[in-house]
């Protein structure tokens, strides 16, 4: 069998694709970074406050309505539909940030924020459901994880954007267009990932769940082929709708089957509180107000935006060393392993700002600036992928999308909360406010460890198993899968 595969080059460049979306999303949250500090956005918004500054981060997050969208376009139409539903409500946002000017500009703001959370909350939930129902199970955390690899790499543009629109700076009105600019760039991914959506293949899940079983075929061999024999293929298939039929006749197919069904309610409460511990970790304040961080170690304002940049620009590769670990080590390690190195740095910038207070000793503040970087190397290589890739790959079908947007309300209520907690905190407490997320950092190791069961190398079909396990307490091993697509009852045959 060859090395590369068809199918091999297909998926990867598949969800490459589907991680502009998430690169328009890290490019939302890194930009917002930056223009929170320009004068010119201080200038057009008037008196901004710790308070109202909060409120402008954490209002997008208002787009916890995008449950009740999100999944009803996953589900009606599909997931690059619901993709492309996405990326044009993010645009439709972004024009009212760009447009925010006169004594409207922070009404105007707000609204344009709310409806990005919108828009990216359809992004959000359906590029890792792709991603997670076209991917083989013994790769699917790797393929996953590109959702992540694209937030980063966002996350870095606007980090890089927001430095270099600080030098845009010559005239007043240079000033007053520069951040405006900065938020417009966002339409250029939007506008390449929403052309080329439509272009692209459903999952053969989608399509099996809404009847349409020769599309569904035609998919999954143009997905396989080369990696897997016709008659692997077809046996994927047929676990496929077999499952999507099984869960049909069960009655899942509304929102109360999360709740009334057990089996599901253990994935639902195992995934939320995942996405809630993921935001309440510290990640909202660190993607949001890093510059503003830095400044109180004593940066200035040109300096702390070159800092985010180069501290995101090193996630991607962390997240790129995930994509290759978390297959191998799987769930668990990772999201214990980042609770440390994200615990530990809390630890160490906490106990530095009380030993030495307002900036006092630069060696302390060089460490402290350090450690904010070992924090978001433990984030990329923990909860920032891993987050999404349990949640993505635990529900059935019939309900994957319902599960996901549902779980994803989770981090939008953490996010809030941090966002809001954060600026307050550091204004009112300093550094002690670390303290608060180094403890929640080492709470969320025990709950890891005891609650949430190893999903590396399952196929999709076989989490109802998985679960049944865990909630009959029972204690012999699960096999893992590390051929992905093929029940247990199929060999798999050699190839040439």
């Amino acid at each position: 069998m060859a090395l590369v595969t068809r199918a091999d080059i297909r998926l990867h460049l598949l969800c490459i694709f589907f991680a502009v979306g998430s690169f328009v999303w890290g490019y939302n949250v890194g930009i917002l970074s930056s223009v929170l500090v320009h004068p010119g956005f201080v200038r057009a918004m008037g008196h901004l406050t710790p308070s109202r500054k909060g409120v402008i981060t954490a209002i997008y997050y208002l787009g916890t309505c995008y449950i009740f969208i999100s999944h009803l376009a996953s589900d009606l139409f599909g997931r690059r539909y619901a993709a492309l539903i996405g990326i044009f409500t993010v645009a439709v946002g972004s024009a009212f940030e760009c447009g925010a000017t006169g004594s409207g500009a922070y009404a105007m703001m707000i609204v344009g924020r709310i409806i990005s959370g919108i828009g990216v909350g359809m992004l959000s939930t359906s590029v890792p459901l792709y991603q997670s129902e076209v991917a083989p199970a013994g790769k699917r955390g790797k393929y996953v994880v590109l959702n992540h690899v694209g937030f980063v790499a966002g996350l870095a543009a606007g980090f890089w954007v927001g430095y270099a629109i600080t030098f845009w700076d010559a005239t007043e009105h240079d000033i007053h267009v520069s951040w405006r600019v900065s938020l417009a760039a966002i339409l250029i991914p939007c506008f390449t990932f929403g052309v080329g959506l439509p272009l692209l293949p459903e999952t053969p899940r989608w399509l099996i769940e809404h009847g349409h079983y020769d599309a569904a075929r035609k998919s999954l061999y143009w997905l396989r082929e080369g990696s897997f024999t016709d008659t692997e293929v077809d046996a994927e298939l047929s676990h496929i709708r077999e499952n999507v039929e099984a869960h049909r006749a069960s009655g899942e197919a509304s929102w109360l089957s999360l709740f009334r069904d057990r089996n599901l309610f253990e994935r639902l409460w195992r995934a939320s509180l995942l996405q809630f511990m993921a935001q309440m970790c510290g990640a909202t304040a660190m993607k949001y107000y890093l510059p503003t961080l830095f400044a109180k170690l004593g940066l200035p304002t040109r300096v702390t935006l070159m800092a985010g940049g180069i501290e995101s620009t090193l996630k991607i590769g962390m997240t790129v060393m995930e994509m290759l670990l978390i297959d191998r080590l799987g769930r668990r390690v990772t999201l214990t392993a980042g609770c440390v190195a994200m615990g530990l740095a809390m630890l160490i910038n906490g106990v530095l700002g009380q030993v030495y207070p307002d900036n006092i000793n630069r060696a302390a503040d060089l460490v402290c600036i350090v450690f904010i970087f070992i924090y978001a190397l433990g984030y990329s290589m923990g909860f920032g992928p891993a987050a999404w890739v349990y949640g993505s790959e635990i529900f059935p079908t019939s309900v994957r999308a319902r599960g996901l947007n549902f779980s994803a309300s989770g981090g939008a209520i953490g996010s809030i909360v941090v966002a809001q907690v954060w600026p307050v905190g550091i204004d009112m407490i300093g550094s002690k406010i670390y303290f608060f997320f180094m403890a929640v950092n080492l709470v969320c190791i025990p709950i890891i460890i005891l609650f949430y069961p190893e999903t590396k190398g399952r196929p999709l079909e076989d989490m109802d198993l998985l679960f049944n396990k865990t909630i009959g307490g029972v204690d012999e091993d699960v096999d893992e899968h590390t051929e992905p697509v093929l029940p247990k009852n199929v060999s798999r045959q050699s190839q040439s």
